[in-house]
């Protein structure tokens, strides 16, 4: 079972690096990986298990964030309509975008930060996406609202990139043209 623990903090080499690309079928090794991955995010959403085993609920995760700098990652997340978004992905990527953008008006957390960075995190409103999934399946993905944003921030981990690196230093709750903001 993954527990804090086994997260990376921010500052860590691997949090910047550009994961590698699962070999597929991917190996028993990186489904057992992705599976355990999924499964802290679930117990983490759960609040008797998140707090007998002292996890910090988070809605995503991606395997650089355990030390495994490669490309998976794990999601499990409600939309504004209550409709559950529960993946585990090999070699994720946004195959198309809207020109729209979007926000979370309360700003994006992540496991591995533990202070608080805020401001406006522009994201794409709408987003397309593709993976593997841990049967070997093709997934393909229309995204919006949170989902959207949950799997930018995930695939962002993938490629070396952290949430705040995308917050408007001068001003980071300047308004973002055009975009939605999104309530969680």
């Amino acid at each position: 079972m993954i527990t804090m623990e086994d997260i990376i903090r921010d500052g860590d080499p691997v949090l910047r690096r550009i994961a590698d690309e699962v070999s597929l079928p991917a190996s028993e090794e990186d489904k057992r990986v992705l599976a355990s991955m999924l499964d802290y995010v679930k117990s983490s959403q759960d609040p008797e298990i998140a707090e007998k085993y002292g996890l910090r609920p988070g809605i995503g995760l991606a395997a650089p964030q355990i030390n495994v700098s490669k490309r998976m990652i794990a999601v499990h997340v409600h939309d504004e309509k209550g409709s559950l978004f529960s993946y585990a992905l090999f070699n994720p990527k946004i195959v198309s975008h809207s020109v729209e953008r979007s926000y979370l008006a309360a700003g994006e957390g992540c496991l591995s930060v533990d202070e608080p960075f805020p401001g406006y995190v522009p994201r794409y409103a709408r987003v397309t996406v593709k993976g593997t999934d841990l049967e070997g399946k093709e997934v393909k993905l229309r995204l919006r609202g949170l989902p959207a944003v949950v799997f930018q921030h995930e695939i962002d981990h993938l490629n070396g990139i952290m949430f705040y690196d995308h917050i408007n230093k001068q001003d980071p709750f300047a308004e973002i043209q055009d975009a939605i903001s999104i309530d969680r």
